[in-house]
């Protein structure tokens, strides 16, 4: 069976829900530890959300030098899929996995909200269950999710297609160009600051047509680690 590692850092909150996602998906999830080296021989990586260290300094700074970062970083240069969600992205562009950085909120405030993005991007370790261009329904929760980068980056990024989410409807961090999500430019990394794992399951997720708290959107994300991984 396929196994995906989630690591916990001092104030993840969100690492068992991301188990429990990776459960759902078909997958085997194996709890890491932030002070470790050892990646007990995972298949895939999730870098979850919450509040590492307590956000000081800057949100994700501190956890990105943990000792077991060295080996995401490491593992990230040899393709395997990983995932940084909300506090696991800051952590990953803190650690240079990923360009460019967080910051808060424009409107100065935490937002919690059923956030509607689109799929720029279905190339990715990620994403290659999704249509492109698909409209999905996802939970963000964020004090400090404004991405930026300089416009060198940027460009960069829309030009190779490495923005793999963009918020629709309303941006709510002040992220520049609505940017959700990106990846790195072997598409195995990405990030983004919404949390899939919180809608991978019926009755738990976000509002539908279909049905109050009836969204699984996430879930497809986790389904589409485990197809890369089976054709790679």
């Amino acid at each position: 069976m396929t196994r995906i590692g989630v690591i916990t850092f001092p104030g993840s909150l969100d690492d068992r829900d991301a188990q429990r996602a990776i459960r759902l998906a078909g997958a085997e999830p194996v709890a890491l530890w932030h002070g470790d080296h050892d990646l007990k021989d995972v298949d895939a990586l999730v870098l979850p959300g919450g509040f590492s260290y307590g956000d000081y300094l800057r949100c994700g700074a501190i956890a990105s030098l943990s000792p077991i970062m060295s080996e995401v970083v490491d593992a990230a240069d040899r393709g395997m899929p990983i995932l940084g969600i909300c506090n696991g992205f800051q952590m990953l562009v803190e650690a240079h996995v990923l360009p460019g950085g967080l910051v808060r909120n424009d409107h100065g405030a935490f937002v919690c909200r059923d956030q509607r993005l689109r799929v720029e991007n279905n190339a990715t370790a990620w994403t290659n269950g999704f249509d492109k261009n698909a409209e999905i329904t996802i939970p963000l929760k964020n004090g400090e999710g404004g991405y930026l980068a300089d416009a060198e980056t940027l460009a960069v990024l829309e030009g190779e297609g490495r923005v793999v989410f963009r918020y629709l409807d309303v941006n709510p961090n002040g992220s520049l160009n609505d940017i959700a999500g990106i990846t790195n430019q072997r598409g195995n990394v990405v990030g983004l600051m919404p949390h899939p794992e919180h809608a991978t399951e019926e009755g738990f997720g976000p509002d539908t047509d279909a049905a109050m708290r009836n969204g699984t959107d996430g879930l497809t994300f986790f389904a589409s680690a485990l197809r890369a991984l089976t054709l790679a």
